[in-house]
């Protein structure tokens, strides 16, 4: 990484390392959790995580619960990892991109 995380994304990865294998949460969710009503900004902090998957960004998604993006792409050989990486906790999208089970999303980031 050619640079240290800001205060915001550092306070994003805390957040987000609080949501559960076997979970995701939308942008908007993960942002309520930072005090952050962009999902613009969350998305960024995603796409500059330098600790994945430890601070397992790929159970982030959006609020259409689709599978959305991973590592900067919509599309392609990233977004297959992402879509791996959540069927190995448990985690199922249709052909489509589609979240299987609402079950599986939570509604509020867990506190510490």
């Amino acid at each position: 990484m050619d640079r240290e995380p800001t205060v915001f994304e550092s306070r994003v990865y805390e957040a987000l390392c609080r949501v559960p294998a076997g979970k995701v949460v939308t942008y908007k969710t993960l942002g309520h959790a930072v005090g952050c009503a962009s999902g613009q900004a969350i998305g960024n902090a995603m796409r500059r995580n330098p600790f994945a998957p430890e601070v397992p960004c790929h159970r982030v998604i959006p609020a259409t619960l689709m599978l959305g993006g991973f590592m900067g792409d919509v599309i392609g050989e990233k977004i297959e990892r992402k879509r791996k990486l959540l069927a190995k906790e448990g985690v199922k999208f249709d052909e489509a991109g589609k979240l299987l089970d609402e079950g599986c999303l939570l509604a509020d980031v867990p506190l510490d």
